[in-house]
Order: C-alpha cells, then structure tokens, then sequence
C-alpha cells in the first residue's frame, strides 16, 4: 500500500522561505516521477513542480527561480524548497507519484502572509 505524508507547511511573511518534505512508503521516488501539486481557494490545481526517475526536473513558470525540487533516494523523501513566498503561492500542497496509480498525500497548508 502506497503513502504519502507531506510535512513541513506553515505561515510565512512575504518573502520568506519554506521546505516542504514528502516521505514515502510502499514504493520508491527513484524509481518513478514525483512532484507536487497545489490548489488555492476557488482556484483550479496547479502543477508546481515535478522530479523524473531520472532526476530531470519541471517548474510552473509563477515558480521558476524560487522553487526547487529534489530527492534524498536513502530517505525516500521528496522536498521542494520554497523561496522568495509570495501570497499568490498561498495554498493546499499535495505531493503526488505515478507508479502503477498516481497516489497522493494528503496535503499540507502554506499560508504566506503580505
């Protein structure tokens, strides 16, 4: 059985900087794509960023430049490194795997005041 547990949300000022973490079991974030996900009130979810098996990795354009993505294979952990918070990036952060499903955590709150 495939799990997820993200941690590491919270409340921010403007300009401040978060890490978020996604811990896994039941499968292996090097050996398939990962990522994260995000959905703010009244707004459609959104792509962040994601990680490939391979490492390669993808940003949403509001994101490029503040935001990385990385892996610790001996943790089985992904994080996405958040800088620079904005309130736009306000919002519900779900990390996702696409191994035989697409499985997801079950999300973790950023609020980034201004």
């Amino acid at each position: 059985q495939v799990q997820l547990m993200e941690s590491g949300g919270g409340l921010v000022q403007a300009g401040g900087s978060l890490r978020l973490s996604c811990a896994a079991s039941g499968t292996t974030f090097s050996d398939n794509d990962s990522g994260w996900y995000r959905q703010a009130p009244g707004k459609q979810r959104e792509l962040v960023a994601s990680i490939s098996r391979w490492s390669g990795t993808n940003y949403a354009d509001s994101v490029k430049g503040r935001f990385t993505i990385n892996r610790d294979n001996a943790k089985n952990t992904v994080y996405l490194q958040m800088n620079s918070l904005k309130p736009d990036d306000t919002a519900v952060y779900y990390c996702f795997v696409i191994s035989d499903s697409t499985y997801w955590g079950q999300g973790t709150q950023v609020t980034v005041s201004s």
